[in-house]
């Protein structure tokens, strides 16, 4: 028995977080999220979002954000998916494309071998982009943001431009969701993609 995998991904403030929870909530999937969502995953993410930590290394927060992929996926992914159970992931092995690969401007091929060693080559079946205008998401965000927030509008510009160019790869796996809109209004476009994409998967 191997359930499903959907990830929910986006730019920070895209609503990514509150859709992947309302549309698990909606399937009856397990949800859950990345990264932080294991006690050894929570300890990474304050070092790798705390603004004290300036001088982290590219590749050391590319590496400590695979570590919280392993953890997740032997404490949550894997276990939820051997027993049939659909999962919903706030981010999975994407994110890290798009921010440490396009964002960052690291090797994309190292990462994806990295990310499929830590994950077991786990990978969603359906990757759900919440894509909306980099200024919409830097008005929601405010001032208080974290290390990788605050990382710049280029830098946010080329994560968003990353994971257009992944869903443009991959459309039968992946579904773009305009998230400029109320949250029931995405809702709405969340449900509708999904079941057109469940009636030819």
């Amino acid at each position: 028995m191997i359930g499903r995998l959907i990830a929910f991904e986006g730019a920070d403030a895209s609503g990514k977080s509150t859709q992947a929870a309302m549309f698990a909530a909606s399937i009856g999937a397990d949800f859950t999220f990345q990264f932080g969502a294991t006690r050894i995953g929570n300890a990474i993410r304050d070092i790798v979002l705390d603004n004290a930590h300036q001088e982290l290394d590219d590749r050391a927060e590319a590496l400590l954000i695979i570590a919280d992929k392993a953890q997740h996926v032997s404490e949550l992914v894997g276990p939820a998916l051997a027993v049939g159970r659909t999962v919903v992931s706030d981010r999975f092995t994407a994110s890290t494309l798009a921010y440490q690969g396009y964002g960052r401007g690291l090797d994309l091929g190292l990462l994806r071998s990295m990310m499929d060693f830590a994950t077991h080559g786990i990978q969603p079946d359906l990757t759900v982009l919440l894509d909306v205008d980099i200024e919409v998401a830097w008005a929601r965000l405010g001032d208080d943001t974290d290390r990788i927030e605050g990382a710049g509008a280029e830098f946010h510009q080329r994560v968003r431009d990353g994971y257009l160019d992944l869903a443009s790869a991959d459309p039968s796996r992946w579904l773009v969701v305009d998230a400029d809109g109320t949250v029931e209004e995405v809702a709405d476009r969340v449900a509708g993609g999904y079941r057109r994409w469940a009636t030819t998967s």
